[in-house]
């Protein structure tokens, strides 16, 4: 037998047999290895762990431990899923579909005579069990097109037919079998069921086929699988906490925003909604006045021919709004950038102005599907915290380290940590490969100049200009991509800007285009979340709430929320006929920083008893030392 050569991923070379297996590698690394081996990688691509090595190749061992791994598991539980599903209403009453994997699970997309609840979830999910139990050897074959087209007209399975024939002429088609169940399927998948250690199955919902509303409605299991019993039930754990933090539920109760049928995807912001709107806005206002940004406002709808200019028609509008004004095309605009290029372009600019930093809380509008729409996170108007800075090539680097710093600044107010991507060009793009080039070095080595850490998102940037994009992870550890630095050479090159440099000769300048927020609105879903309606004293709608012990204490009450007011506290007060308990529960589920409880002892003494939302009762003051306590916390944005 021929020798060949493996290349593992530390380096080490080995010389094994040609058809050496992955399995029989990761023995020949270590039987602990071995054990724990559920797939592998031949010069980078996914293979069965039964997958015969056949050339001289980089081999990597895969298990439930890599991100791969977790993959292949959920892979594996979807085909689990289809097998049970089948077994319980009978192979003809049941066509699958697909069963890919999501973030965080899998789902099965079916046709059934039967229709689902989620009542139908425990029985599925017991047979499922029974599966596994039977570790059932999960096997590969690959089939001529001919081989797969007779198997699944046998088994009148029509969707998978569907799927063949779509297939490219040259596609290597295989299925995998465990048992009696079989599938088409590219895989890898794990050895066996037995594998399979812990899952759970979690809703149903009507899906089209291959997503297109033209097609039948088809119905879809979502489940998800994990390595072992206390991570599913940690991530099951921190899915019931999301349903209780759902800023969609807690706006309502806490009455932050609203919808309304009259705007879908659109939201009404109430009066506490926004104050804490105001704030974040105050806040981003003041840093960047520290930082010689100045303030614009651009209009809400421009001329058509400023978006094909701009070069956003070609990418965007089939998500833009039009109208006719005076016979002429007008589109609301779903980013403010051409509007900014307009400002700098409407004055003769001098290469001792720039940086010129402008910044704009601007309203945008792009279409959305209305399946898509989610609350604030997902929204047909939203407002984006933009800034464009207008640089010198020389001037790149450094601006952008300010950027880095007030962005992370921003971040630490609210407890956030953060991930780093720089994102690369795509292959839908404007402008050469050079200055495409010069961009993304350019972001790069700032990137690394700081030392923070970060990862390539191949084709990912924007079609101007490569980014830096920030992934803030919330209290549940979840990633929301909210901060941004794009690079552009190319919108100054589409507007024709320019500068006057210090020998009388005309510059292009480059724009760096940056938000912090990103969208403010849905900002404010994400915080709703990441406090669970407990905002900070500084950022909450009311930061005290006043609770005489009966009516005799309500003129007092009154007057200390004048005296609250004029220090610029934020102060409602509850003198309602209730118990006093009853009171200081309903201020809790309100989720009110501080209440003020005043009675007989306090009035006559100018005193407050002041309790707080985390720590309970702290004992009595005076009413001017509860205001300077409450002032400090405030402006330590606390």
């Amino acid at each position: 037998m021929e020798m060949i050569k493996i290349t593992l991923s530390d380096g080490t070379i080995k010389e094994v047999q040609q058809g050496t297996t992955i399995e029989q590698v990761a023995g020949i690394i270590s039987i602990s290895l071995k054990k724990k081996a559920i797939a592998g990688k031949i010069d980078g691509v996914l293979v069965d762990l039964h997958q015969a090595i056949n050339h001289d190749s980089l081999v990597e061992i895969v298990t439930l431990d890599h991100k791969e791994g977790l993959s292949i598991l959920r892979h594996s539980t979807a085909h689990v899923l289809a097998q049970a599903v089948k077994r319980l209403y009978g192979n003809h009453a049941v066509k699958l579909g697909i069963g890919p994997v999501i973030e965080d699970g899998f789902y099965y997309d079916m046709e059934l005579d039967h229709s689902l609840s989620t009542n139908d979830l425990e029985a599925i999910q017991k047979e499922m069990a029974r599966i596994v139990q039977e570790n059932l050897p999960i096997v590969r074959r690959e089939i001529s097109r001919a081989e797969a087209i007779h198997l699944f007209e046998q088994k009148e399975e029509h969707l998978k037919l569907e799927l063949i024939h779509d297939l490219p002429d040259d596609a290597v088609i295989s299925i995998y079998e465990q048992g009696e169940f079989v599938d088409l399927c590219r895989g890898p998948h794990l050895p066996s069921t037995g594998t399979i250690k812990a899952f759970a199955l979690q809703n149903v919902a009507g899906a089209y086929w291959r997503g297109s509303s033209d097609n039948q409605m088809l119905q879809r299991i979502y489940g998800t699988s994990f390595p072992s019993k206390a991570q599913l039930d940690e991530h099951l754990h921190l899915l019931e906490e999301a349903k209780k933090r759902d800023h969609r539920k807690l706006g309502k109760e806490l009455e932050l925003f609203m919808f309304s049928e009259e705007a879908p995807g659109m939201p009404f912001y109430l009066p506490k909604g926004m104050t804490i709107r105001t704030e974040l806005e105050n806040l981003a206002r003041e840093l960047q006045r520290q930082r010689d940004y100045e303030e614009v406002r651009t209009p809400l709808m421009m001329n058509t021919r400023l978006w094909e200019q701009s070069g956003h028609w070609d990418h965007y509008k089939d998500n833009m709004y039009f109208t006719n004004v005076d016979q002429t095309s007008f589109a609301l605009k779903p980013m403010n950038c051409p509007g900014h290029m307009l400002i700098f372009k409407h004055a003769l600019r001098s290469y001792r102005e720039l940086p010129i930093r402008i910044c704009e809380f601007g309203q945008v509008h792009r279409h959305e599907f209305s399946g898509a729409l989610n609350g604030m996170m997902r929204v047909r108007t939203f407002c984006q915290d933009d800034a464009h800075i207008f640089v010198t090539a020389a001037q790149i680097e450094e601006e952008i380290g300010r950027i880095l710093d007030l962005l992370s600044h921003v971040y630490s107010i609210f407890g956030f940590e953060y991930k780093v991507e720089l994102s690369t060009r795509p292959e839908d793009r404007m402008g050469s490969d050079e200055l495409w080039d010069q961009a993304e070095q350019a972001l790069q080595r700032v990137l690394e100049a700081r030392g923070l850490p970060y990862r390539i998102n191949e084709g990912d940037g924007a079609f101007y200009g490569p980014k830096i994009d920030f992934h803030i992870l919330d209290a549940l550890k979840r990633s929301w991509q909210c901060g941004t630095i794009q690079l552009d050479y190319q919108m100054p090159e589409k507007f024709d800007l320019s500068y006057m440099g210090e020998d009388g000769l005309k510059y292009r300048p480059i724009v760096i285009h940056r938000a912090v927020y990103g969208s403010v609105d849905r900002f404010i879903g994400i915080l709703t979340e990441h406090y669970a309606g407990a905002f900070p004293l500084w950022l909450a709608p009311v930061q005290a709430k006043l609770l005489p012990v009966s009516e005799h204490y309500a003129d007092y009450a009154y007057k200390v929320k004048a005296d609250l007011a004029d220090a610029g506290i934020r102060v409602e007060v509850d003198a309602r006929n209730e118990k006093l308990g009853y009171r200081v529960r309903e201020a809790q589920l309100e989720k009110i920083p501080y209440m003020l409880v005043l009675g007989e002892q306090e009035r006559s003494r100018s005193m407050v008893s002041l309790r707080s939302r985390e720590a309970g009762d702290l004992g009595s003051m005076s009413v001017e030392e509860c205001i300077e306590q409450l002032k400090a916390e405030i402006q330590a944005l606390k």
